[in-house]
């Protein structure tokens, strides 16, 4: 019988300025609630907004080799989270540059689901992109 991998991920991305010096930070738990992985980066000029789709991307390219069968994104953009989930249509063209790299990564898992929740639960990942952009 083999087990399934449930992974759990909270990513963030900002930019100082936006756009300006952007940074992205990404927390990865197994389905015990474990650590197995953090990640921050700088990511150059960017929006807000691109930092956020960033942040899920390099996630999921992260994770790829661990092969998960679901994963659970948090995100504290609701845009990024409504725009993920189709909801909202994505009418950037950087942006949907992005989603597109996301949208195809993601079918290598069998369920990905994104999740709004508040900042105040999102900072590991938000210390991580201060991190990143501190560190420039």
């Amino acid at each position: 019988m083999s087990s399934e991998l449930h992974l759990t991920i909270y990513t963030d991305g900002g930019a100082r300025g936006n756009p300006g010096p952007a940074g992205i930070g990404v927390v990865v738990y197994n389905q015990d609630q474990e650590m197995i992985m953090q990640h921050k980066e700088y990511i150059g000029e960017a929006t807000n907004n691109i930092a956020e789709y960033t942040a899920v991307l390099r996630a999921l390219e992260l994770v790829k080799d661990l092969q998960p069968h679901s994963i659970h994104f948090f995100l504290d953009s609701e845009l990024v989270v409504k725009q993920l989930n189709k909801e909202y249509k994505v009418k950037n063209k950087d942006l949907g540059k992005i989603f597109i790299r996301i949208w195809n990564l993601q079918q290598q898992f069998t369920a990905v689901s994104f999740e709004h929740i508040p900042r105040a639960q999102n900072k590991l990942a938000d210390a991580l992109v201060n991190q990143a952009l501190d560190e420039v």
